[in-house]
């Protein structure tokens, strides 16, 4: 049986194209495998910014935590539980002003946890969290993948590295992009998306 972890982020909600994608591969793996799927939905309940609760609170000996700073790192340890328990994790991303939405970037806040999901040693940093197969399906109403807007699609490099530094680098990008440049493009990128995902789950049987 597979765990799995899905992630989305959009404030569109089902509406969102990668909200969309992200469940449709959740669920097929989960149809697939029999297991079950955790949902965060960080567009329909959002996670707090990080605040000094959090930074002070996860360094102090529990016994000496303040209400808040309990709260506080309880929260982050209930979201490093839920990616520590998963072997496939799905995250859903749509660009906004060239990068994530602010409530995936929370989420990898609360999660990029240093001694719990990395460390830094003799050669560097060293992510904690191993042996997961990673989707990644980010959105982008124009294409962002290849040509003169390449160089700002900060929200894919920025998450790969983000996944990465945390020891997760089995990732496979599933993008949909162009969907607003005309609806005939639109309609190629929807094309496109589900034979990516065709592909990947092939790969993946």
């Amino acid at each position: 049986m597979t765990n799995i972890l899905l992630v989305t982020s959009s404030p569109r909600g089902p509406q969102s194209h990668s909200t969309r994608f992200a469940r449709d591969i959740a669920d097929s793996l989960s149809a697939r495998s029999g297991g079950a799927i955790v949902e965060r939905d960080l567009g329909a309940t959002s996670l707090p910014h990080i605040t000094a609760a959090y930074i002070d609170g996860r360094i102090a000996p529990p016994e000496t935590r303040t209400p808040e700073q309990t709260e506080a790192v309880d929260l982050a340890q209930s979201l490093v539980d839920e990616v520590q328990a998963a072997d496939v994790i799905v995250i859903g991303s749509g660009m906004i002003n060239f990068g994530p939405p602010t409530q995936l970037k929370a989420w990898f806040d609360h999660i990029t946890w240093p001694g719990v999901t990395f460390r830094y040693g003799a050669t560097g940093p060293m992510g904690l969290l191993p042996n997961k197969k990673v989707y990644l399906v980010t959105a982008t109403g124009g294409v962002f993948s290849e040509g003169s807007y390449a160089p700002f699609d900060f929200q894919t490099t920025y998450l790969t590295h983000l996944l990465g530094f945390i020891g997760l680098r089995d990732i496979e990008v599933i993008r949909v992009e162009g969907t607003l440049v005309s609806p005939d493009a639109a309609r190629a990128a929807i094309a496109s998306t589900e034979a990516q995902i065709r592909a990947a789950l092939e790969r993946a049987a």
